[in-house]
């Protein structure tokens, strides 16, 4: 294997890389994007910070094109996600109407709305199916939205040449200021779409989808994968957290985070597995929040924390990275624009998901000719390979 200076690299699995989770293991490779451990995540190569103000569906041709569109392709993508949004099945949403409002995770519903919308239509083409299901998830998103919380479905026709979030604010029924909530979603949506091949979500969605399970299995999968408390929900922890804080005093903020530490709980919004720097998606937000609430009370508390939180993580040499990872503030961020149930935030981790997993699941059906990524089968060692008898 070669590292990001194209140098070749000798990686030896030894007995301490076992029951690790394969962290660090190298497995495959990635076209989509990587992570720089100063410059953080990259898209096709470009700084993911570089394109948090451009349009998703740009970005979302980009993962999938491996460059960024012209004005003409622009247009034409966007004609394609349309006319693809507007053929969706009549009926395919249905299911969701026989669960009981309030009941479940939000992930929970949002897994079982791709898996209604691959039973309703399944063309086996992975670009067909992905594209597809990237046009159609806005409405499913309202739809979860609005049954799950008792308004029944969306009851304004859908409007897909809006665009995709612009869609999902109008089926919502946004009764809040839907300009700054389009705006958040947006920049959300950007900086969320891929993240290398190796997190949680992404791995089992291309692990179920290398022994050649639709697009929606697979997809379905990996929003099962996000949904845990370790993975996608961070930013939900994170909003949480900050308002127990419920202070931007500089003085109290580096008490109260002391304070978890003595009781060994986690600090929300802080560290990455890869990034030895401040993630600039979290900076990218910072930014926007700067535009769109200055003077929301929790985006005054993560300001006061983004920079008082290093500065006492680093005080543990064991901490490789004590700076604000993209979670610090996102949940502030979707609170501010109207959306207050943090237990939804983790279905816009996977909406925008969706566009860089199944992009990813592409490369890999092509691979090797069109052959495909051989189906996924790591090798266990026997903990206990004592052979025994019954007597």
């Amino acid at each position: 294997m070669s590292d990001e200076n194209g140098k070749d690299v000798i990686f030896e699995v030894t007995e301490d890389h076992l029951n690790t989770g394969m962290r660090g293991i190298p497995v495959g490779t990635c076209r989509t994007s990587f992570v720089d451990p100063k410059k953080g995540v990259h898209y096709c190569g470009y700084p993911v910070g570089d394109l948090a103000d451009m349009d998703p569906e740009d970005i979302i041709f980009l993962l999938y094109e491996k460059r960024l569109p012209n004005r003409q392709e622009s247009q034409d993508f966007r004609h394609e996600l349309t006319q693809r949004a507007e053929r969706l099945p009549t009926g395919a949403l249905r299911v969701l109407e026989s669960l009981t409002p309030g009941s479940g995770h939000p992930m929970d519903w949002l897994s079982i709305g791709i898996q209604a919308l691959g039973v309703a239509e399944t063309t086996g083409d992975v670009r067909a199916d992905g594209l597809n299901l990237i046009a159609r998830t806005p409405e499913l998103m309202a739809t979860i939205f609005r049954l799950r919380g008792g308004r029944g479905a969306p009851d304004v026709a859908s409007e897909p040449e809006r665009g995709m979030v612009e869609n999902f604010v109008h089926l919502l029924g946004a009764e809040v200021e839907a300009d700054q909530m389009i705006r958040a979603l947006r920049v959300f949506l950007v900086l969320h779409m891929d993240h290398g091949g190796g997190n949680l979500s992404t791995f089992t969605g291309k692990a179920v989808a290398s022994g050649w399970a639709s697009l929606y299995a697979s997809m379905a999968s990996a929003m099962n994968a996000l949904s845990g408390p370790l993975h996608g929900r961070a930013n939900q922890s994170c909003l949480e957290f900050v308002q127990r804080i419920g202070t931007d005093n500089e003085k109290e903020v580096e008490a109260f985070v002391r304070q978890e530490l003595a009781a060994r709980r986690p600090i929300y919004g802080f560290g990455h597995a890869v990034l030895r720097a401040e993630d600039p998606r979290a900076a990218a937000q910072f930014k926007l929040g700067e535009e769109i609430c200055p003077d929301d009370n929790n985006f005054k508390v993560i300001k006061t924390l983004r920079e008082v939180a290093p500065r006492v993580l680093g005080e543990n040499p064991k901490i490789s990275n004590p700076n604000a990872n993209v979670d610090i503030a996102s949940g502030t961020l979707l609170n501010a624009v109207g959306f207050h149930k943090p237990e939804y935030y983790t279905t816009f981790f996977g909406w925008a998901r969706v566009a860089g997993i199944s992009a990813q699941i592409l490369d890999e059906r092509n691979a090797r000719g069109g052959r495909g990524t051989p189906i996924y089968r790591p090798k266990y060692i026997a903990a206990d390979p004592t052979v025994r008898r019954l007597e």
